[in-house]
């Protein structure tokens, strides 16, 4: 796990100015230097430099980037972030066609099958990734992101056609004449979809990112972006029960894959099923190996006293986690945050992430994963389950299913009153969301034959995939390499979601029980009582204190004559949404997000404007 960067373009010789460029490089690792503070290194040749920050996890001794090949007088270099699961059987192949390795890494073994197989080469890969590699022969550049934006990857292309890229935009905005710009469209990315994004939007003014599935070639000639990965509809022909045990083959075989380290590893268990199942499959393997697992759970400083059942959320974690620790036997830390610390970590998320996040969901999981990254560096968790396996209300509530857009942010009212008239005016939201909804929709190909109510689902299935999905993964992302900490997602295997994602809403969904495939093929994993509880979301504050900081503090923002937020929103609005966010706070993003969050989010945004010295050109 690491982070990249570089530059690259074709009519320039970078080398001839090798102490300003080195420069660039080493001033781009160094904003980048919490994704892998292990070790730095940059490499400039006439074209293209490259630069890259080390979390040693394989191949701790030998696996330093970049690393370059040479074939003959040709030089072919490589920067990569990422872990591939499936390195042992492509390494098996390239030795059989008499390749040699220096080193144990997946580095090597990506840049091998890059020179075997070629640019496409990626389809072969499973795992999680964003590298660039540079053929210095013919001058060309590639960038690659993995199947489902794991890994980020951004890249801007200057006005005298210099590539410039980096795994957080903060890389790149350390490139000369990038500057920090925000356009309409900007805006209504932040207030219309916000925290989400639109796939390949990097919402800053000319930086875009590396779609999920897809690699871009830059050379002389221009650049090309090319798909290597799409969701595709297929018809089902597994019975049930086939289906179940293929279920408990990929789930079980993924976890099992991503274990590989030459560090030890940990697991988040929130007394969920799904990080259960991550956890139990975990344990198992390592007692096979002689090890013991060591999970970490999550809470908020006077839950238990604050803590009040609701539809989301009816019961607390922690007797559960109890329940699976004891289970599989691992060294468990119950790990807590207060109310301070919760806001603190607000305005370090908007950093770690280059932009607003998801309020204080975002922040909690950076505190916590900065206290898990003390101990580790790798961790594996349960993310991305419901999102395959249906376990959101919006697969199965009749209001949400068939609403006419994405249905996690059903009611864009929470979003626009808080704006002033003039941006209301100057920014069609509602529009600029309806066309992302319908473009991501038209990309689905439906199978004849569907009912009108399967072929809902199916898309709704999609969208929760394309955007849902990645906005979740993008947090796990910022919020653990912020530390320098690996966190795997097993349940984003694309062999899994291939299968699962053409698999009939009968099968997932049966008896009032969302997740049911899962629960019935993971069922010897985990304790009944676990297995079948309703689904509990990531945990929340319930202090009081928590509301009355975030009012505090929004308060100082609007009288303040300064904040750059205060152009942007109506004033005596969130003035009276402030003193009693109950009466205004509906959920606008997710199940979570409401009042507080909203409160959270306007403190990010004016956070994320002064921080970055953003220039508005709307």
């Amino acid at each position: 796990m690491c982070s990249i960067a570089g530059f690259y373009n074709s009519n320039r010789i970078f080398n001839t100015e090798h102490e300003r460029y080195s420069y660039i490089l080493n001033d781009m690792n160094k904003a980048l230097a919490h994704r892998g503070p292990d070790a730095q290194n940059t490499v400039l040749s006439s074209h293209c430099g490259l630069a890259h920050t080390r979390l040693s996890i394989r191949d701790v001794a030998r696996g330093e980037q970049p690393m370059k090949k040479t074939i003959g007088e040709n030089d072919i270099y490589i920067v990569y972030n990422g872990e591939i699961y499936n390195t042992k059987e492509l390494k098996s192949e390239l030795l059989a066609l008499g390749y040699t390795f220096d080193t144990t890494s997946d580095t090597e073994v990506i840049l091998n099958c890059f020179l075997h197989y070629g640019p496409d080469f990626v389809h072969k890969l499973n795992g999680i990734f964003a590298f660039a590699i540079y053929d210095e022969h013919i001058q060309t550049i590639y960038l690659y992101r993995d199947h489902f934006g794991v890994k980020p990857l951004y890249y801007s292309v200057t006005d005298d056609r210099t590539l410039v890229f980096a795994s957080e935009i903060k890389g790149i905005l350390c490139y000369p004449g990038i500057r920090p710009v925000i356009d309409a469209n900007g805006l209504c990315e932040v207030f219309g979809i916000g925290p989400s994004k639109t796939p390949g939007c990097g919402v800053f003014k000319n930086i875009d990112e590396v779609k999920p599935g897809h690699f871009i070639k830059f050379s002389a000639y221009g650049m090309s972006n090319f798909t290597y990965y799409r969701i595709t509809s297929t018809p089902h022909t597994d019975s049930y029960e086939n289906t179940v045990e293929k279920v408990r083959y990929l789930v079980k075989d993924s976890i099992e894959k991503q274990i590989v380290s030459d560090v030890p590893i940990c697991t988040f268990l929130s007394g969920g099923i799904d990080s259960s199942i991550v956890s139990s499959v975990c344990a198992t393997k390592l007692r096979e190996q002689g090890k013991k697992l060591h999970t970490f759970s999550f809470d908020f400083k006077d839950n238990s006293k604050y803590f009040k059942s609701n539809a989301f959320q009816p019961e607390q974690d922690r007797p559960y986690v109890d329940m699976m620790v004891a289970h599989i036997g691992s060294d468990h830390t119950y790990l807590t945050c207060n109310y301070s610390d919760l806001a603190d970590y607000l305005y370090t998320s908007v950093e770690s992430r280059d932009m607003p996040t998801m309020a204080d969901v975002d922040s909690s999981l950076l505190y916590f994963c900065s206290l898990v990254a003390k101990e580790y560096k790798v961790v594996l968790t349960g993310e991305c389950a419901d999102e395959i396996f249906g376990g959101y209300p919006w697969f199965y509530r009749e209001e949400l299913l068939s609403s006419d857009t994405f249905p996690w942010m059903k009611d864009l009212s929470p979003r626009l009153s808080v704006l002033s008239p003039d941006i209301i005016d100057s920014l069609d939201i509602p529009g600029y969301v309806s066309s992302l909804y319908n473009s991501l929709l038209s990309e689905i190909n439906l199978l004849p034959g569907e009912s009108d109510t399967e072929k809902r689902r199916r898309q709704i299935s999609y969208l929760n995939i394309r955007m849902f999905m990645q906005t979740l993964l993008d947090r796990m992302d910022r919020t653990s390499m912020a530390s320098g900490l690996e966190a795997r997602v097993p349940f984003a295997d694309p062999r899994i979601l291939d299968y699962v994602f053409n698999v009939p809403w009968e099968y997932k969904y049966s008896e009032g029980c969302e997740k049911k495939l899962l629960r019935e093929a993971m069922k010897d994993y985990v304790p009944h009582e676990i297995m079948y509880r309703k689904k509990s979301p990531y945990p929340k504050s319930y202090d009081p204190h928590y509301e009355q900081e975030l009012a505090k503090r929004l308060l100082c923002v609007l009288n303040d004559p300064e904040s750059p937020l205060l152009p942007l929103i109506d004033r005596e609005y969130v003035k009276n949404f402030i003193n009693a966010p109950k009466d205004y706070g509906r959920p606008w993003f997710g199940q979570l997000m409401a009042g507080p969050q909203m409160m959270a989010y306007l403190l990010q945004i004016d956070h994320w404007l002064r921080k970055y010295a953003i220039v508005l050109d709307i």
